[in-house]
């Protein structure tokens, strides 16, 4: 007998960072997970590298400017595991509630966009990095890798998650589809760009939940009036800094099951209907039945990146070595 639940209560946070505190910033994350847990929430999204905040900054300083701002994000970053994921952690079991956040995460000298997941229990159970920052991010993170292009099974069902632009990566979103993830995180930086970039998210995580007959939670970031004027005192700019929210929460069927929210702070929290996935996916699974694997597929290299490689062992005495061509032999 199936022990998945066959409904589901989800929230997607679309709040501000502190952009003078780590500690403010992970405090308002705790309070958020609190007031969703009144709200009978079992899964909660944060927006992208919320803590400490997404590195703003880089989209709006030229490179010669970024570098003071760019080493304080890097003072202010978690390592994971560390503090910071076992504040979430207790949060999370205090709550019974899986938490998906993103943090900008310090690897000694490189920072990366980093997801991590911690389970109704307290469990971090998966800590995955961008794969390919974007434009102006690469100046600021490094490149993820194919470890943690995966699905975690929760309490909530299967879950996977991706950043921003990684959802213009069919192959990326296609490693998580083929793992049959149930519900897909996504997020997204928020204040960001303008009302186009809202509208291209809307098309984006709709089309996904669509593709993967899977409910995708969307968290986008919101900047108040002062913060975008302490990020750049430059008029022309702060236009940049302004729209882009698309907080939302989408069913296999590409519905929004909730008014999506696309200006101040707040929670988008739907029920979802589990039985709406075998629905979907009797008629089209992109994975399954309507596949044609004998004509396209998708090889991943699972595998994390490393700097070093062990050297080859050395043969040992029993190995009969090849001899050169020509040398007569036994």
């Amino acid at each position: 007998m199936s022990t998945k639940p066959k409904s589901v209560r989800a929230a997607a946070a679309q709040i501000s960072p502190d952009l003078e505190s780590a500690d403010g910033t992970l405090a308002r994350v705790l309070e958020t997970v609190r007031e969703a847990s009144r709200k009978g929430v079992e899964l909660i999204v944060f927006p992208e590298t919320f803590v400490p905040y997404y590195p703003y900054f880089s989209f709006v300083q030229p490179p010669v400017q970024q570098g003071p701002a760019h080493l304080l994000l890097m003072e202010r970053a978690p390592t994971v595991p560390g503090p910071l994921t076992d504040a979430v952690a207790a949060a999370a079991r205090e709550a019974g509630m899986v938490v998906v956040l993103g943090v900008n995460e310090r690897d000694h000298g490189s920072l990366y966009n980093t997801q991590v997941i911690f389970d109704a229990d307290g469990r971090l159970l998966l800590k995955r990095r961008k794969i390919t920052p974007t434009y102006h991010e690469r100046m600021v993170w490094g490149q993820g890798d194919g470890a943690g292009l995966t699905t975690v099974d929760t309490r909530v069902g299967r879950v996977g998650a991706l950043a921003c632009w990684e959802h213009y990566n069919p192959l990326a979103r296609y490693a998580l589809m083929a793992q049959h993830e149930e519900i897909h995180c996504a997020q997204f930086p928020g204040s960001l760009v303008g009302q186009i970039f809202a509208d291209q998210m809307g098309v984006t995580i709709r089309h996904h939940a669509l593709e993967s007959g899977c409910f995708v939670v969307n968290a986008t970031g919101w900047l108040h009036e002062a913060q975008v004027r302490a990020i750049t005192a430059d008029e022309k700019l702060q236009g940049a800094l302004r729209g882009g929210c698309h907080t939302a929460i989408i069913s296999p069927e590409g519905k929004y099951l909730a008014e999506p929210l696309t200006e101040g702070e707040g929670l988008v929290i739907a029920d979802l209907d589990m039985a709406l996935i075998a629905k979907r996916k009797r008629m089209m699974d992109s994975v399954g039945h309507y596949a044609r694997p004998e004509l396209l597929s998708l090889v991943i290299r699972r595998d994390a990146t490393s700097t070093t490689q062990p050297w080859p062992s050395a043969p040992s005495q029993e190995t009969a070595l090849p001899l050169p061509e020509g040398v007569p032999h036994d």
